[in-house]
């Protein structure tokens, strides 16, 4: 069963639309990461008032926990 470059070129879009999905998935999840250690160093740095100083990023890593999750790829059979 030969593949002719139609389905070659098929097959090889889909890979790369496949990659760049997750490329982007992890890049949002590791910005999540980045916030939430923001989040502990104004935490530990602001001591006793990190519930008013550090609202803002508390509020921005809950939203992105939300939004930005690693979202994987399902191969569906045909």
């Amino acid at each position: 069963m030969a593949v002719d470059e139609a389905q070659r070129a098929e097959i090889q879009a889909k890979l790369k639309s496949r990659d760049e999905h997750m490329r982007e998935s992890w890049i949002r999840a590791m910005e999540a990461r980045i916030i939430r250690d923001e989040l502990k160093k104004c935490q530990r740095g602001e001591g006793v008032n990190h519930l008013e100083n550090c609202r803002w990023l508390a509020e921005k890593y809950a939203t992105m926990l939300k939004e930005n999750r690693v979202q994987g790829y399902k191969i569906v059979d045909v």
